[in-house]
């Protein structure tokens, strides 16, 4: 992790930053408040930055069970009845990469949501290591917890300029996997793209689907972009997936990039591949059009 640390702090040393703008400054941009020193050290040189103008771009929070959860809201300024797309975080909760696709997303004409899904357990910025972050963060969150939190920010959205008959979710890693079973679980959702989300694994009573197991159900059409050398997600998993779907009627569809890792839209992670993630982040936008959304 000192390694890491080290490494970071040379890329700042080497950043071009302008003069008003120190090393917290440089940190707070580029990493957000909900970035895990585990996964350093950045590609601070590929980080897309997507300005807000245009945009009413801010945090919102909606009291869910007595619970404030804040909530990264992007979307054109001034717009109504705009289709709404769900940004679902990494298990390190939505830091400045999350709140840039939100961005990307709004510049595209949707209100972008991402919601803290982690609020109630704990900080992931406190964490420094992934095992850790997953044992004493990520296994203490209910899966009905963050259904429920959803379904809020979708009551949100369309108590408040947002079109929810056109509703869309996308996830990475973590929330890929939700974003599986929430469109299972809401039939709302017109349509949903997972970005290398868990679809087999173990179960718990907090975490007890997943999205192997809704597949045969699932109506909604969901869109599920892999990479090929992802040792965590093997492509074994995805063709289970496949065929459970075969025995539903989701026409739900996989793009498996032979090239890429796990995390290659994460384009603030050594893992991110631009050439991928371009190419996924079209599919995508696609997808939503094709489906409605």
């Amino acid at each position: 992790m000192e390694n890491m640390k080290e490494d970071f702090d040379s890329l700042v040393a080497k950043s071009p930053l302008s003069d008003d703008v120190n090393r917290r400054g440089f940190l707070k941009t580029a990493l957000g408040t909900g970035f895990a020193a585990a996964v350093l050290p950045v590609c601070a040189q590929t980080m897309i930055r997507t300005d807000t103008n245009g945009l009413t771009a801010d945090t919102i929070h909606i009291k869910v069970n007595g619970q404030d959860v804040p909530v990264y809201r992007a979307q054109p300024q001034g717009k109504k009845n705009l289709p709404v797309i769900l940004v679902i975080s990494e298990i390190f909760g939505v830091h400045e990469h999350i709140a840039d696709v939100a961005r990307r997303f709004a510049k595209q004409g949707y209100m972008a949501l991402a919601p803290d899904l982690f609020v109630r357990q704990g900080d992931p910025t406190k964490y420094n290591s992934i095992a850790e972050l997953q044992k004493e963060l990520i296994s203490k969150v209910p899966d009905a917890q963050v259904m429920s939190d959803l379904d809020a920010v979708v009551a949100w959205a369309a108590a408040n300029g947002g079109h929810t008959n056109r509703l869309g979710i996308t996830g990475f890693c973590w929330g890929g996997r939700i974003t599986w079973l929430y469109a299972a679980h809401n039939p709302k959702v017109k349509a949903g793209v997972a970005w290398y989300g868990r679809l087999v694994g173990n179960k718990t009573a907090l975490q007890p689907t997943y999205p192997v197991d809704i597949a045969a159900d699932l109506k909604t059409p969901v869109l599920g972009l892999y990479g090929g050398q992802d040792s965590g997600i093997p492509v074994s998993t995805v063709a289970e997936m496949q065929a459970a779907l075969k025995r539903g009627n989701s026409h739900s569809e996989f793009v498996v990039f032979k090239n890429a890792g796990h995390a290659f839209h994460a384009d603030y992670r050594p893992s991110y591949n631009e050439a991928d993630a371009k190419a996924g982040w079209q599919r995508c936008l696609g997808w939503f059009k094709t489906h409605g959304v």
